[in-house]
Order: C-alpha cells, then structure tokens, then sequence
C-alpha cells in the first residue's frame, strides 16, 4: 500500500493520507475530516460488464460506507445492461446515476466508461477481456476493481503484470474478486497453520465439483460471435474453462497458503457426461497434481474439479501436516488421530452467530475503505498468478504432459485474442463443425505451449 500528498475529491480518490496530516497540524481536525473539507468525498463508480456478477459487484460496491455512486456502464449486449441497471436502480436508487447518455454497448463501449468521470471501475466481462480491460483502466488512471480470473492464457497473465506495474507507479488501488482473503476465517485459519498448528505441511488438496452452469440455445439470428458470447462460458477463448472460471478459488487459496505458486503440474481431464454439442469446447472434469517447491522441500496439491450432476459435490480446501490435519473452508484442525483441536468461532463475543463466508461484501468494504484511508491495496500479482496456475491446471489436463511453471508462463500461445475484435460480425477464434459441435482437446496431441 502506498500513499502521495494531493488535494480535492480528485487528489482524496488518488491518495491523500500525507496532505489530510499536514491539514490536521494547520487546522487541527482529524486527519480524515482535515483532508476532505468542502470536498465532494463521493466515488464515481464505472461499471464494464453487466453480467450476474457486475450487478452484484457493483451492488456490493454500494453497499459500502461513504458516498458512492454508479455513473457509466458498458456491456457487449443492450439488454444485459438494461436489466442491470434495473436491478441495481431497485436496490439503490439514490445511488444510481446513468442516463442514456452514460450507458454504453458494444465491444469498444468499455472505452466510454473509462473516458467518463469516473474514479472506479469494475471489470466483470467474460475474463477473456480482462487483461485488454484492465491495461486500458490502468492507462486512463482508474481504480480497479476485476473479477477473477484475470486472463485465460499465459499471454494475458504477461499483460496483467506489465499493467499492473503501470498501476503501482500510478498509486492506483487494484483489488481482485478472490474473495476468500478478505474472509476472516480464512484468515485466522491460514496464519494458525503458518504458525505451525499442523507442523510442515506435506500435502493439500483443493475441490470445486458441483453440477456446473447455465446454458443458452443458440438463437436462429445469431451470429458465430453473438452465440459464443452469450454462452462464453463454454469457449477457452472467453472463460479458460471451469477449471480456470470457478476452480482458481480453491487453487488461490492453496497458493496464499503455500506462500508461492507450483512448480509444475500433470494431470487428466475430459467430457464424460456433457458432451452435447451446447457445452463448446470445455471440459466436465480435471484432476490435477500441483508440485510445490519451498525451501528445497517439495509438497503436492491434489486438485479436483468437476461439472457433472448427481455426484459427490465439494468446494473446499485440505491441509496435510506432519502433526494434523485442517479443513480451511470450516475453519477446522485436527490432530493426527482425526481429534477436533481448534475450531473458528461460530459466534461473536455477544453469542450472535457469525457469518462465515461473506467475502463477496467484504472485499468492497475492504476495498473502499483503504482508498477513503488513503492507501493503495494491490492485489493484482496474486490474482494474476493463481489465474496462471488454473492455466497451468488446463494445460496439464489439455496435453496429458507434465508442464512446468516456467514454460507454461512464457508460452507465446495466446488463445484470446481479444484486441481484434469490434463488432459481432467478426470471426471468433474458434469455429464448430458442421454439425455444430467444436473442437475438443486431446491430451497426446493438443499442443498448449
């Protein structure tokens, strides 16, 4: 986090912590009431992205303490726009400002937001423009908040980065919706195991197995363009499959947990069960075996994740040591015998029950309080990295190979490229067949590098 002296609401939305104590020497005020006098304390928020997860981010947005207001949005598709910003004018009426003429759609609308008078801006399309998004946000000089993951190839991670150190010479604040740092169990239970509450960790394991999304018909009108980006889901291009959409929560969580990223991974996957031709390119399950490496010991995360219905569903995360054993999303530690050792607090102080995961509100209440303090979070390398991680998952999985770290970071194979594109006319990077089905990688041939 950082800080750099300015004035007024443009100079308290940069960083204003080193002016708000001068003002308090000369006025003697609190620093925070000394640094905003006759200023408008109010953060103009941008929204790119009017999806499920944008109206909620930037609900959640809202819902945090101090002014905020929603003033520009963007979405590829009119009518995701138009049903966001009735949503969200229902929740916050008094916070929502978009006229007609600050609501924008297409593919280069994002450009129009980032050209309004904007201080914030969430970016929450399909990740496959993450990196095209976030460049342009840094360069225009505007806190970020973007959904995970950030990119879908190694490309993009590379482009993430290099914006990012931008970012930080800009003093701009950069949060990423890895929500489970900002959960306060998650906290307490990490730094009880870095405390050596299990002894060396020897093995984790990580799961997202559910039932998987929604699907969208393909629409007699559509064009190739149209109908992959209404169902972005199920093309590498736009989501970097489920592994890389939903599963890099749990591989993050191991990541902050092993204070490092793997070294290498193996792994298998395919289309067992969702095989029709409306589920693209992805595929329905992936086992991966993450190498770690931390002070010449090495450890192995087992990592599952998995769409199809009427199984056994998990999302979670293990912990193996030399003393016990954790179970991080509960909050749980056991001794080597299976026997409960500690347990996070189910209830507060005064008895009331707790909420154990909440991070979704909690990363924007973390966030926009840090810039009314006037630091700078930065959680952009991280979100970046366990982004590359579920690439490197895919890969693995993809090949049948075992791939390490380092090639997977520097391969020049860029699967999104998002630049190109302008309108729904063009030609995606991916075509299906003749009878609508798509390619599907092979492991033994599929090249990932």
């Amino acid at each position: 986090m950082s800080t750099v002296p300015t004035s007024g609401r443009r100079g308290f939305l940069q960083g204003s912590a080193t002016a708000a104590a001068g003002a308090t020497l000369l006025a003697g005020l609190s620093p925070v009431k000394a640094a905003h006098v006759s200023n408008d304390e109010t953060i103009r928020i941008g929204l790119i992205g009017c999806g499920g997860r944008g109206r909620g981010a930037a609900a959640q947005a809202m819902n945090t303490e101090g002014p905020t207001r929603l003033v520009a949005m963007a979405d590829a598709f009119a009518d995701n726009l138009d049903s966001a910003l009735n949503t969200l004018n229902r929740a916050h009426k008094d916070k929502v400002d978009v006229p007609e003429d600050r609501q924008f759609v297409g593919f280069d609308a994002y450009k129009n937001v980032l050209e309004s008078d904007i201080d914030l801006v969430i970016l929450a399309t399909p990740p496959g423009f993450r990196p095209l998004h976030f460049e342009a946000a840094v360069n225009a000089g505007k806190h970020v908040f973007m959904e995970k993951p950030v990119a879908v190839d190694a490309c993009g991670v590379r482009r993430v980065i290099d914006a990012n150190d931008v970012a930080k010479s800009k003093n701009l604040a950069v949060a990423v919706g890895l929500q489970r740092h900002h959960e306060p169990i998650y906290i307490e239970t990490i730094n009880r195991l870095w405390d050596g509450a299990i002894g060396r960790i020897v093995a984790t394991r990580a799961y997202w197995n559910g039932g998987g999304v929604w699907v969208r018909p393909r629409q007699e009108a559509q064009t190739e363009m149209e109908y992959q980006m209404r169902n972005w889901y199920y093309f590498n291009w736009l989501c970097g499959d489920h592994i890389t959409e939903q599963h890099i929560h749990n591989l993050d969580v191991i990541n902050w947990l092993m204070k490092g990223y793997p070294v290498s991974a193996q792994g298998q996957g395919g289309r067992q069960v969702r095989t029709g031709k409306e589920f693209g390119e992805i595929y329905d399950h992936h086992f991966v075996e993450f190498t770690y490496e931390n002070d010449g010991d090495r450890s192995v995360m087992l990592s599952q994740c998995r769409h199809i219905r009427d199984c056994w569903n998990q999302v979670s995360e293990y912990a193996h040591g030399s003393n016990g054993w954790c179970d991080l999303a509960e909050g749980r530690i056991f001794n080597t015998k299976g026997n409960l050792v500690w347990e996070y607090a189910r209830t507060d102080a005064d008895g009331a029950r707790r909420k154990l995961h909440d991070g979704h509100q909690d990363e924007h209440h973390d966030l926009f309080a840090a810039i009314r303090r006037g630091e700078r979070p930065n959680e952009a390398e991280y979100g970046a990295y366990s982004s590359m991680t579920s690439v490197l998952g895919r890969m693995a999985t993809y090949s049948g190979k075992e791939i390490s770290w380092n090639d997977a970071l520097n391969s020049e194979l860029c699967i999104s490229p998002v630049d190109q594109f302008t309108s729904f006319s063009d030609t995606p990077p991916v075509l299906p067949n003749e009878d609508l089905t798509y390619p599907i990688p092979m492991p033994g041939t599929t090249k990932v590098l």
